[in-house]
């Protein structure tokens, strides 16, 4: 009786055309509460109605459509429901069913006890029988469409009903469970492979290749359910707190020189935010650390690391114990996190072999020095880890015995910048040559790359680059000066000038610009950087006014390059020298295309630009590679070339102090200025070796890859493995640069929306969330303002926002939206700096910059606007909740 009472509403409302939310409404309203609309047979009434005719009823099929959308209906009911169609003469009613597959084919789950999983399992194996059938149908018609002359429609009809087989059944979980119905019901499995060797023979003689290959798949992926077992699967690593661990890599790997403040507040939102014990909390950021350590390249890189887990994050964890409620709970929290440390055995042997010492000994007495260990813990937990180590591998090896752990030498180097700094102050001008032997042995080996990580990681490299500028400025000018003091002035113009290009290129311009005030003397160090030097992502204009000064200036340096046996020392301002060079080298490359000089000449001006000072040859090749970029490619030989000759080092008696080891910075420097420029011109110039980093995530993005894919092929590896790598951070940072902010964020949303299990779609939000970190009010701005309101307001998506990744997205959105208010007053962090703003005005509506203005943000969120402040606030009441949960 109830099933014509359901026939008998699905035509009142097909006949007074109701809409599919009207629909579902006045049905809640017909049948109250009790029995479930599975047990109506819901999905089975509306097939039977919306498939009378010969082409499908659109307005009952939209209610369908909406019933799948809304969960009144389970997807085995619907499953159940087509699978007993069988008129496949019916091409338009095939095609809509295929359709009504497609909306969760890829996506299936269910709720309830497990006889409805069953159920799930079983309907699903109906599903696949009915494909093939339908599939075997097709393929005949087809023949049949061939030898009659019309073949499109057939065609058609298998291409789609091949497609939603292969999509049914590239799914891993799908496969999963049609094992379990194969079991259940082992009859129904031998009427699917009497099936498939039916329609191999029919597929057999069609003439498409690219049709018959999508079968033989979809056949092979069939064929291999039954032995899915035996396989070894991957599964989802559980791995902490993938979000800190997350952070934590993303700022010592890309962001060592920004302020401690920053992180410390974005560290404990993601705690709050997902309820992380603090021992815990404290442990995932050591394992993070020590996983950077192990992964960093050798070098630069691993100095950064070295001085990040040493020096800066002890001075983080000293700010995050202000947020906890008592000093002795944190360093009882601390001594913990330890405790659980020394558990990962493997960890710390690998993070001490990469590092030839003991990391956890040296971390040790640097929280006790911190305040953030009792020693008596220290103590304990350092006898501890010595047994331990008494039973790991040989952790040191008799070729690097000898070599002195990196770790010690930054806990060295931290107070020798403080002393640096102190010396910098003094009047250069009363014992430049003393000043000249500090720099001297700065240069020696790795010590300026110590010396320059240290001062990233206490904060000191600001300070440290303006006592530089103001030395380089000071050297610009010679007065009457004998030929000593001129050598000496040289020397230290050349090396502040190439170590503010080696602080430039490591740790970002930003560290070298003073703040804009009006008034400010802008020295030229900075002048040049800012308008001659190559950067990522800054294109030259070799013909700009700043590369093409005084006539006459340029026309007694190209004399005194050409015809000169050397560089004049005395009174040369080199400021001028380092603005001219340009203009020279262009005079020189034309005098050279037009058969005015020969090679031999240019070896003799090229020597003569780098036997002396090396900060000349840095300025004529910062041209050449914007001049290159303009040639054509038949016209870039000879700029290339004289590249080649600039960037080898002069072998001659006559060059000045520490010659060699300024030949080594300026390689490095010269690397990195052409690295964008050959990979264009595919071109290749081998530089000295220089025993510095060599660029060590330059390039990483495969060639002749559609960068969409590159991106989803590296997030589902990153949420399989569950953590973000070094390597895949700057990968992603690479894909956020090439396709902008909203192309990064829509397809990463896309693959959140894939998910269908709940551990998948959490761990996923937890990855995405610090991905998202790149540059976290950007791609707020875009969730907020455009992905969002494009989900919710097209119905066809309405299927993508079901459980779990519904409720995922949701909490992302409230975290992301979380982050960005409680951030929007702080200073950008310098990667974020370099990423040009297009849409400043939305951003200063979402989050006004004054206080006082309302916020569309907290609208949006909450109306009470003291929870949102809290946040900012290192001390709350205990029993006020911070945040949301999402």
């Amino acid at each position: 009786m109830k099933v014509v009472n359901l026939k008998q509403a699905i035509l009142q409302a097909w006949k007074e055309r109701w809409s599919d939310y009207q629909w579902a409404i006045n049905m809640k309203k017909f049948f109250p509460k009790g029995a479930t609309w599975d047990i109506l047979n819901l999905a089975e009434a509306l097939l039977e109605q919306a498939m009378i005719g010969p082409s499908p009823n659109p307005l009952i099929l939209s209610y369908l459509k909406y019933a799948i959308s809304s969960q009144m209906v389970s997807y085995s009911s619907v499953l159940t429901a087509i699978s007993k169609f069988d008129d496949f003469s019916r091409d338009l009613c095939v095609q809509a069913l295929l359709d009504i597959m497609d909306m969760f084919c890829d996506r299936l789950s269910c709720h309830g006890k497990a006889e409805e999983c069953i159920g799930l399992c079983r309907a699903l194996l109906s599903a696949l029988h009915w494909l093939l059938r339908c599939t075997a149908a097709s393929a005949e018609q087809l023949r049949v469409g061939l030898e009659a002359g019309t073949p499109a429609a057939a065609e058609k009809q298998l291409a789609m009903c091949l497609q939603r087989l292969e999509k049914t059944l590239s799914s891993t979980k799908n496969r999963a469970l049609l094992h379990i119905a194969k079991l259940e019901e082992a009859s129904s499995w031998t009427a699917i492979e009497h099936c498939l060797l039916k329609l191999g023979d029919i597929l057999a003689g069609l003439s498409s290749p690219q049709l018959r290959s999508q079968a033989e798949q979809c056949g092979t992926l069939i064929r291999s359910i039954p032995t899915m077992l035996s396989v070894h699967s991957e599964q989802l690593h559980k791995t902490g707190f993938p979000t800190v661990h997350a952070v934590v890599l993303l700022e010592g790997t890309m962001n060592l020189t920004g302020e401690t403040q920053p992180l410390v507040e974005q560290l404990m939102m993601v705690k709050r935010m997902q309820h992380i014990p603090t021992p815990l909390f404290v442990l995932e950021i050591w394992k993070a650390c020590f996983v950077g350590l192990i992964e960093s390249p050798e070098g630069t890189g691993e100095l950064k690391w070295t001085a990040f887990t040493f020096l800066k994050i002890p001075q983080v964890l000293v700010k995050l114990k202000k947020y906890s409620h008592g000093d002795k709970d944190f360093t009882e929290d601390v001594n913990s996190a330890f405790e659980f440390l020394l558990k990962l055995t493997p960890l710390l042997d690998k993070a001490d072999q990469r590092c030839n010492c003991d990391c956890t000994s040296f971390l040790l007495q640097e929280c006790s020095k911190q305040g953030l260990l009792s020693e008596a813990s220290m103590n304990n937990l350092m006898a501890k880890r010595k047994a331990d180590r008494e039973h790991a591998p040989q952790l040191k090896s008799d070729e690097n015995a000898n070599i002195q752990p990196n770790p010690g030498l930054i806990l060295r180097a931290e107070p020798t910048v403080t002393n640096i700094l102190k010396t910098m102050d003094a009047d250069h001008s009363k014992s430049p040559e003393g000043l000249l032997g500090v720099l001297g042995h700065m240069l020696s080996g790795k010590s300026l790359d110590l010396l320059l990580a240290a001062a990233a990681a206490t904060g000191k490299l600001k300070s440290f680059a303006r006592k530089f500028i103001n030395l380089n400025e000071f050297t610009t000018h010679g007065s009457e000066e004998s030929t000593k003091a001129a050598s000496v002035r040289a020397l230290l113009f050349d090396i502040s000038f190439l170590m503010l290009c080696h602080v430039a290129q490591t740790y970002g311009s930003e560290v070298i610009l003073s703040e804009s005030s009006t008034g400010t003397e802008v020295f030229f160090f900075e002048t040049w950087m800012q308008t001659c030097m190559p950067e990522e992502g800054k294109i030259l204009n070799p013909d700009h006014p700043c590369f093409r000064p005084d006539s006459t200036k340029v026309e007694s340096l190209v004399a005194l390059l050409n015809n000169s046996s050397e560089m004049k020392l005395v009174q040369m301002k080199w400021h001028e020298a380092c603005l001219s060079i340009s203009a020279a080298i262009l005079e020189i490359l034309n005098a050279w295309e037009n058969g005015v000089l020969a090679f031999e000449s240019i070896q003799k001006i090229t020597d003569n630009i780098k036997g002396k000072v090396c900060s000349l040859a840095v300025c004529a090749v910062a041209w050449l590679v914007a001049h290159v970029r303009m040639l054509g490619l038949d016209e870039r030989e000879k700029s290339l070339q004289m590249i080649r000759q600039l960037a080898g080092p002069l072998y001659s008696e006559n060059t000045l102090q520490f010659y060699n080891e300024r030949v080594v910075i300026m390689s490095s420097i010269l690397e990195h200025m052409c690295a964008d420029v050959l990979q264009q011109t595919a071109t290749q110039i081998k530089f000295p070796s220089t025993g510095m980093d060599t660029m060590p995530y330059w390039n990483l993005l495969p060639p002749k890859r559609p960068i969409k894919e590159v991106l989803t092929d590296i997030f589902a590896k990153v949420l399989e493995r569950g953590w973000v790598d070094s390597r895949s951070i700057h990968i992603f940072d690479t894909l956020l640069h090439m396709g902008g902010v909203y192309w990064f964020c829509n397809n990463l949303i896309k693959e959140l929306l894939k998910e269908t299990r709940k551990e998948h779609t959490l761990r996923a939000v937890e990855l995405l969330y610090s991905i998202f970190c790149l540059d976290m009010q950007q791609v707020t701005l875009v969730l907020l303002g455009h992905i969002l309101p494009g989900l919710l307001t097209d119905s066809s998506k309405w299927h993508s926002l079901m459980d779990p990744p519904g409720t995922a997205l949701a909490k992302l959105a409230v975290w992301c939206a979380l982050s960005s208010y409680s951030s929007h007053k702080g200073q950008a962090s310098s990667r974020q700096k370099k990423r040009h703003r297009e849409d400043i005005e939305d951003y200063i509506s979402l989050f006004p910059l004054d206080d006082m203005q309302p916020s569309k943000l907290m609208r949006l969120l909450s109306s009470n606007e003291e929870d949102a402040n809290i946040l900012s606030s290192p001390r709350h009441s205990p029993g006020k909740r911070s945040t949301p949960d999402g």
